[in-house]
């Protein structure tokens, strides 16, 4: 009986954390190589090529403006687009 009552709170536990963490998206305007890469799809040259542009054209005020960046099309834009935000979330 206090192995299930105290997995069904371990449980409750661990979902709400991954209710908290599921809302964090990627700033495309302050990621780091590292947190670009965990996007689908990204690799290293993508990640690095997205912080060129960044650094080169200022900060993106939309995340459909990846489209500029070389390798990137609206079919990625589209993947990622619940995963990406330009300015920092708000709790």
């Amino acid at each position: 009986m206090f192995k299930k009552g105290f997995l069904a709170v371990l449980l409750g536990i661990m979902l709400s954390a991954s209710l908290v963490f599921a809302d964090d998206k990627i700033n495309i305007n302050t990621a780091t190589m590292e947190q670009l890469q965990t996007l689908s799809g990204v690799g290293q040259s993508t990640a690095m090529a997205i912080i060129k542009y960044r650094d080169e054209n200022g900060a993106f005020k939309t995340v459909k403006q990846l489209a500029n960046v070389k390798g990137i099309g609206d079919k990625k834009i589209s993947k990622w687009s619940e995963s990406l935000s330009v300015k920092d979330s708000e709790l």
